[in-house]
């Protein structure tokens, strides 16, 4: 391996840099990567943008990272050199916080996030805690595989875990990074799916998708076309607005649920009413465990639920961000490094 390798790091916000780093070797309980393709995620504002107030720059940002074990450090003993494996969000957990010691580590007081306590994968090197590792099957092409350890993860996991049974109406609210993932999901799982979305021009890429009814949110209340198709067991909200949220949560069914998962800025605004009246809840999901992200990668290989993604080169990382902010993305930008 070579004594350096390139890296895309933040020195303050909204300044991306490509520098050459020089190569490390692992610490005890950790191991090296040489990443081969690293998905481009909203949440990488909290690097890039500054918003995290704990950052600390230098900062390498990436948390969808794919590639293959080339040095394994003191202690590690379930994974191989040579193996392809994932790092997604969370890097790990602290092991004795409450949640922690309950098994909950994916909602651990002190979590570290990759690449934000920690360098990511916007490099062609990275440096990983062996327990925040996923198995990656070598069926899946790592371009397509990286989003799936955030994007797909999150929508899989809250899908899944909800209380909708199959032949339940789901509804998926946007068909962008998460939403065009969480149709083809909820599909697959044999809901009866039904897409929400921005304009008609979306309806024909929805229905591509897997959704069996498209409900244009500029045309007609949602709420009240999701009461006309029966309500919906689940609603996935995944269109960063809190203005948008607030108005499905009429469409849900009796016992219904919705769950959020894309993080806006703005409240979500709920009349108290619509959540006793009917036992209606609402709740939030946050990706998952490494194990929760090896089973969307084997279901998403079982079921042919892909990402659609555009790659781009390492060093054009600042484009591709920019792009997937300016929502310009169709639909998940990729990093991919010519080593």
């Amino acid at each position: 391996m070579k004594r350096t390798y390139r890296a895309v790091q933040v020195t303050k916000p909204r300044s991306l840099e490509v520098v050459e780093r020089e190569v490390t070797t692992p610490g005890p309980g950790q191991v090296r990567i040489g990443v081969e393709a690293c998905g481009v995620c909203h949440s990488d504002v909290l690097t890039v943008e500054g918003a995290d107030p704990n950052i600390r720059y230098p900062r390498v940002p990436g948390h969808e990272v794919i590639g293959k074990i080339d040095a394994l450090g003191e202690g590690v003993s379930l994974w191989k050199v040579g193996q392809l494996v994932g790092v997604g969000f969370l890097a790990g957990y602290c092991g004795h916080c409450t949640p922690c010691r309950e098994g909950d580590f994916v909602n651990c007081q002190n979590q570290p996030v990759s690449g934000v306590a920690s360098d990511g994968g916007y490099a062609e090197v990275m440096i990983a805690n062996a327990h925040a590792l996923a198995a990656v099957p070598d069926a899946l092409a790592p371009a397509e595989a990286a989003p799936l350890l955030c994007a797909g993860l999150t929508t899989y996991n809250a899908i899944r875990n909800a209380p909708a049974r199959t032949g339940d109406l789901v509804a998926i609210q946007g068909i962008g990074g998460l939403g065009h993932l969480g149709v083809q999901f909820a599909n697959r799982m044999g809901f009866r799916v039904a897409a929400l979305g921005t304009g008609a021009d979306k309806e024909e890429l929805a229905r591509s998708l897997g959704a069996h009814h498209y409900i244009d949110t500029k045309r007609e209340d949602p709420a009240t076309a999701l009461q006309a198709l029966g309500g919906a067991k689940l609603i996935l909200a995944t269109a960063p607005s809190g203005k948008a949220m607030s108005r499905l949560i009429g469409g849900l069914r009796a016992r219904g649920r919705m769950v959020v998962v894309g993080v806006g800025m703005d409240p979500i605004e709920v009349n108290p009413a619509e959540l006793v009246f009917g036992t209606r809840s609402l709740e939030g999901a946050l990706t998952g465990s490494p194990i929760d992200a090896e089973e969307t990668l084997a279901f998403s290989l079982l079921a042919g639920v892909r990402p659609r993604i555009e790659t781009m080169p390492l060093e054009a990382a600042a484009e591709a961000y920019g792009k997937m902010m300016r929502g310009e993305a169709r639909f998940r930008m990729v990093l991919v490094m010519g080593r």
